[in-house]
């Protein structure tokens, strides 16, 4: 959420943003609504304290044995008012909170203005893109030949959307948790967590899924409760309404989490395998920060999301948000992006097989341009935000300087990362010619095998 005093000393500068986020959000209402608040807030004030001062006199005369009829008669009429006024706040006061909580966070400076996802700035390319020798197979084709992905049975259970893992495919979903949970914990400084999956509507408030994008939560009804749709609502709001200890910042925590969308605005894309479904696992990472550090910590953050991909050794890049791509409540996204061999390419899109205008930072594995073909795609596998303090305001997540002063904390988070799309992308890029998937050498401990073969 703005700062409401930003926004009043700032409406052009509001009105652009909203343009350069693609928000049809009109905002014009906000103003009024703040207006006619603060007048009643000064009414209410003023009768307050005429109220107040009646009171005392009313004591004065009683002391004095005078007739205190009138004054009595002046403080019923003021309460009359003064409950009238509260009675406007009430009313005023939900709406203007309401269309805050739609409002957008603003970009940081140092995000590129665009219009679209054809606007995002590649930033950086790890990892060589090597064309198979064999046609590619998509995750999907390869999970069923190899008998690890059932969908029949999965559409059995609870409808279209969902997977089913089985044999291997079961052992590898959890090998690649447990690997990036070893990582993160052992060798970037997070601290395991392991929350609930049910949350309250404050909590998703919180984090920026109500009230903007309740069409994409499933609900329990009875229990006004909604499934989460990503762990950083439940590790966020662990701090809601504290004021943390500045000398314990950051706060780096960890948490693997189912997650349930409804992706009620997909209109039946990537409807089959495991790119979009209701219910997925996830490894998130999730920092608060002081102001100052924010950016910073959001580098460091996206370097921890990478470092699972480089030792997987998958062909990924990092890709910089622009304004109209931004998800609603961050400042600043890197998207992670794995290559997909095995996937349609995008048309007109930069998923059409072709590395272009791209830096190439990796000295140890140096990216590679990779063959025209008319499958091979890249897919999003993790998003890495600094939200500033919009989520923190929301909450009320705090910390003291030395000097006393108290000031909102900025949240970072990001996926370290999508372990289905993980999942796809092994099976996509190590391939072989016989149907069997070579597994990369970090998850052989945990899997106990090199290799995913067709079960007899």
């Amino acid at each position: 959420m703005l700062d409401i005093k930003w926004i009043r000393e700032n409406p052009e500068a509001l009105r652009q943003m909203l343009v350069h986020r693609r928000s049809k959000l009109d905002v014009a209402p906000l103003f009024t609504l703040d207006v006619e608040r603060r007048r009643l807030l000064a009414e209410l004030e003023r009768l307050q304290a005429e109220r107040n001062k009646s009171a005392d006199q009313i004591g004065r005369v009683k002391a004095q044995k005078g007739d205190v009829a009138p004054l009595l008669r002046e403080v019923e009429n003021k309460k009359g008012e003064i409950k009238n006024l509260e009675a406007k706040l009430l009313e005023i006061e939900p709406k203007l909170k309401d269309l805050l909580l739609r409002i957008n966070n603003l970009p940081d400076a140092s995000v590129p203005i665009g219009a679209s996802a054809a606007d995002n700035k590649v930033i950086r390319e790890v990892g060589n893109v090597v064309p198979l020798s064999f046609p590619a197979k998509s995750h999907l084709e390869i999970g069923e030949a190899l008998g690890i992905l059932d969908f029949k049975s999965a559409a059995k259970l609870s409808g279209s959307g969902f997977a089913l893992l089985k044999g291997q495919g079961a052992a590898l979903e959890r090998a690649l948790i447990s690997f990036m949970l070893d990582l993160h914990t052992h060798e970037h400084g997070y601290t395991e967590i392991f929350a609930p999956f049910l949350v309250t509507a404050q909590t998703m408030e919180g984090t920026g899924q109500l009230p903007r994008f309740e069409e994409e939560l499933f609900r329990v009804e009875r229990d006004s409760l909604y499934l989460i749709p990503t762990a950083e609502v439940s590790v966020t709001n662990m701090h809601r309404d504290e004021v943390v200890d500045e000398k314990l910042l950051p706060r780096k925590y960890v948490c693997y989490s189912a997650c349930f969308r409804r992706e009620a605005g997909s209109y039946g894309a990537d409807t089959k395998g495991l790119i979009r479904n209701h219910q997925f696992n996830k490894v998130e990472l999730v920092q608060f920060v002081r102001p100052e550090e924010s950016l910073e910590a959001l580098e460091l953050l996206t370097a921890s999301a990478e470092k699972v991909l480089y030792k997987l050794r998958i062909p990924y890049r990092v890709v910089a948000l622009c304004t109209g791509d931004l998800g609603f409540a961050s400042a600043k996204t890197y998207d992670l992006e794995v290559w997909m061999p095995g996937e349609a390419a995008e048309e007109g899109g930069s998923g059409d097989g072709g590395i272009g205008g791209s830096e190439k930072t990796s000295p140890t594995r140096p990216p590679a341009d990779p063959p025209t073909r008319s499958l091979g795609r890249w897919r999003e596998i993790s998003s890495c935000s600094t939200f500033s303090d919009f989520q923190a305001r929301r909450m009320n997540i705090k910390f003291k300087r030395p000097d006393g002063k108290r000031e909102l904390v900025h949240t970072l988070n990001g996926s370290g990362v999508a372990i289905g799309r993980t999942f796809a992308a092994i099976l996509e890029n190590f391939q072989q010619a016989d149907g069997s998937v070579v597994i990369p050498e970090v998850l052989r401990p945990y899997l106990g095998t090199d290799r995913l073969i067709v079960q007899k």
